[in-house]
């Protein structure tokens, strides 16, 4: 409240998505005094509450394959380390590849295999063991990751929450951050609802609301807001199915299994995509990208004909310019780092992610696991590259 006399913290970390929540702990675990995490909602109640919760290590870049790398590590220890649950299914995880992308392909599993990931390159007639009523046609290649499969990523963000609490740290949900508080090239706090605190460090992980919390404070993001499709399937008792989750870059569609029968289908890249605002966007799915997906699906795997439409829903990604996530602290701007821009990777890489961001807050010379994903790139043109394009690694 205006005039009052600030609460003090040594770090605010604003938004209980996966890599909020992750951070926070992080912190919290290495006694980085008092944190605080803050949510205008409850934890998962923005984008990583809608992911798709996918979760593969094949990117094209030394840093995200790292990253996804580590992430999976942690997905199968956390709840070891906590008592929690991170909800992670090794099904395997397969990329369907046509012909135009696999050279790409085969110089991306060189590289997992140079940082010690499982994978290899299949034909799509052997693929067809892992990929039950498997279409072959058009599918040059199959690459495929045994610990890959899906998260949940309810229980992955809460596991953190509470992992957090049980180290000391304050989690304060239903609290609105309003604004940053700055003064000169210091960011020193944030106003909410009900109170201001006064921190040492602001980490803004507001996801789809990153870029409108920090023009508050007049930071420059770049960040741009899409809005993504998503429909839920039941397929037909007995028939041969997908078990692992997949990556379809000859149909531009993704598949991931949830358990009895059900699935998360949606639409990958090359196509439109639809920048909203997140605060007023259209949340009903249109037909026609369900019989959209319908079609690709059944005519790519045999045994998905005759699925029946379970649930649709609208979801965001918050996007940077180059698809990679921002991730740090800027030149010239004390008091604040960035925590967003997930692009389609947010929760698979989170983990390890927000480990490595919260270990370069408190030793600025370590951090080579987000080695540049800070958002200076984009003015110094620095910006990375990837193998297919969009948002595929």
């Amino acid at each position: 409240m205006s005039g009052a006399k600030p609460n003090t913290a040594d770090f605010v970390i604003v938004g209980a998505g996966i890599t909020g929540a992750a951070t926070a702990y992080y912190l919290a675990k290495a006694k980085a005094g008092r944190v605080v995490l803050l949510d205008r909602g409850q934890p998962a109640a923005g984008g990583t509450g809608q992911s798709a919760a996918i979760v593969r290590q094949h990117y094209s870049n030394d840093v995200l394959l790292a990253l996804a790398r580590d992430s999976v590590a942690i997905f199968k220890s956390l709840p070891e380390e906590t008592g929690y649950p991170m909800g992670y299914v090794r099904t395997g995880w397969c990329m369907l590849l046509p012909k135009d992308v696999l050279a790409g392909a085969k110089k991306n599993l060189e590289r997992q295999k140079a940082l010690g990931i499982e994978s290899r390159m299949m034909s799509a007639e052997a693929a067809r063991d892992i990929i039950p009523g498997l279409n072959p046609d058009g599918v040059a290649g199959v690459a495929y990751e045994p610990d890959g499969g899906f998260a949940d990523p309810h229980l992955s963000t809460r596991a953190y929450v509470k992992a957090f609490a049980d180290l000391g740290g304050e989690v304060r949900l239903a609290t609105a951050v309003r604004r940053l508080t700055r003064q000169g090239d210091r960011v020193s706090g944030v106003v909410t609802d009900t109170d201001d605190i006064a921190a040492g460090m602001v980490v803004n992980a507001a996801g789809p609301w990153a870029g409108s919390l920090a023009r508050t404070a007049a930071i420059e993001t770049r960040l741009t807001v899409t809005r993504e499709l998503d429909t839920i399937w039941i397929s037909e008792a007995g028939r041969p199915v997908p078990t692992t989750s997949i990556s379809n870059a000859v149909d531009a569609i993704y598949l991931r299994p949830m358990g009895y029968g059900r699935y998360t289908l949606g639409r990958g890249f090359p196509k439109d995509y639809e920048t909203v605002d997140p605060d007023n966007y259209r949340h009903a799915v249109e037909d026609d990208f369900v019989a959209d997906v319908r079609r690709r699906v059944e005519n790519r795997f045999a045994g998905m004909k005759g699925m029946r439409l379970a649930d649709t829903y609208a979801a965001l990604y918050d996007v940077s310019p180059d698809w990679y996530p921002v991730s740090g602290v800027r030149d010239g701007l004390a008091g604040y780092a960035d925590a967003w821009g997930g692009s389609g990777h947010g929760f698979k890489i989170a983990p390890a992610l927000a480990r490595g961001l919260a270990t370069s807050l408190l030793q600025p010379a370590e951090n080579a696991a987000i080695a540049g994903l800070g958002h200076d790139r984009f003015s110094s043109g620095a910006l990375f590259s990837q193998a297919y394009g969009g948002n595929r690694g």
